[in-house]
């Protein structure tokens, strides 16, 4: 699956108030932690029994017009009640908010040593007293109990990678603004039948990023944990991996799987292209991607999940092995799963054709034994 405002309690919010932001230096935010172990002891006015109740304080404490960054249309919020972190989301679904509905969600903050965390989930329309009212194409009026609030989803209309950062063989699917607030080219290899996260570095990119230490081609975000390997063939940055513990608690920084340029899917062009990556998905998905059945959704995910820097360095070895052919380089950064485990898609064909010749070879060796004579006492 990118911010915080006090509130009495205190109320993180993944988007900003709309507006584009200043180009003068802001003015840092202190927070300090008298302030958290008074927050955790505070008395708080969240109606948490009820989960419209719940929404509506929600609303009741935006401004009057909010903007939606993240590219599969979450608004994020934070709050703490009784001295628990909640996290949630107000999300505007490109399959059917111009049906007036919304999806709402709270959480109990994730952890890794929470094995079962309090989530709570429901799709809010009329009947529920909520309206969801398009104003424009990507702007939409909310309302419940009285108090409206527009959301502005973010427009990446005119977003294209500069034809340095497209391959010969890549069609490039549509913009992806991920909730670390790291922009992304989702590119599709028609050729390979793979997908690619492409770094978008046209603007300004809002990290700071470490080279690693056995490889300059690999480069790992200092805020958002993010690796990326330095494209050998063509001027761009790729995404490879997302540390692991972010994707385990589903944080800002758990990867773009879940930000997908729905608002920008040119007709069937990324079914199309989830479907020749993977045939079996025929017949099964709509255009977005949703199964048919109500499963969820086919994910994205060519990158690794990593715990060190040294789970990065396949990445590395694979662009450079002799026995990847040249044309089959961008596999190299297609993660795929075996057993359990990550194994890139080169050395899983490697693994396989070794397999296939030892069964080979012990077929020809068994079938060229002699078979023994006959047992006299039988003939």
């Amino acid at each position: 699956m990118t911010r915080r405002v006090s509130i009495g309690l205190w109320l993180c919010m993944l988007a900003l108030v709309a507006g584009a932001p200043s180009q003068a230096a802001d003015k840092a935010k202190l927070n300090t932690h008298q302030n958290y172990v008074e927050d955790t002891v505070r008395s708080t006015d969240v109606p948490f029994g009820n989960i419209k109740n719940v929404f509506g304080w929600v609303l009741s404490n935006l401004p009057d017009r909010v903007k939606v960054y993240p590219t599969e249309n979450y608004y994020y919020f934070k709050f703490m009640h009784d001295g628990q972190n909640y996290s949630g989301n107000i999300r505007l679904d490109a399959g059917d908010r111009d049906d007036g509905r919304l999806h709402f969600a709270y959480f109990e903050d994730m952890q890794e040593y929470r094995v079962q965390p309090l989530i709570l989930y429901r799709v809010l329309d009329k009947s529920a007293g909520v309206t969801v009212e398009k104003v424009d194409r990507l702007l939409y009026r909310v309302t419940y109990k009285g108090k409206s609030v527009l959301f502005e989803l973010n427009d990446l209309s005119n977003v294209r990678p500069p034809l340095r950062a497209v391959s010969a063989d890549e069609i490039y699917i549509g913009p992806v603004f991920d909730d670390s607030a790291l922009q992304f080219y989702l590119m599709f290899n028609k050729r390979l039948k793979i997908f690619h996260y492409v770094l978008d570095e046209t603007g300004k990119v809002n990290d700071t990023f470490l080279t690693a230490t056995q490889s300059d081609r690999i480069l790992i975000g200092q805020r958002t944990g993010f690796a990326f390997y330095k494209d050998d063939k063509i001027d761009r940055k790729i995404l490879i991996g997302v540390f692991e513990a972010n994707a385990r608690v589903n944080n800002y920084f758990d990867g773009p799987f879940d930000q997908l340029p729905d608002n920008f899917i040119e007709g069937d062009i990324l079914k199309n292209a989830l479907i020749e990556s993977e045939p079996t998905l025929e017949g099964k998905i709509d255009r977005y991607g949703h199964f048919f059945n109500g499963a969820g959704r086919a994910s994205i995910t060519p990158y690794t999940y990593y715990r060190t820097e040294s789970d990065l360095l396949p990445f590395y070895y694979c662009a450079n092995d002799p026995r990847v052919p040249a044309a089959d380089y961008y596999t190299c950064f297609m993660t795929e799963w075996s057993s359990g485990q990550p194994v890139l898609r080169p050395y899983r064909k490697i693994a396989e054709a070794a397999a296939a010749a030892a069964a080979s070879s012990t077929e020809t060796a068994n079938s060229s034994v002699a078979p023994s004579a006959p047992d006299a006492a039988h003939n």
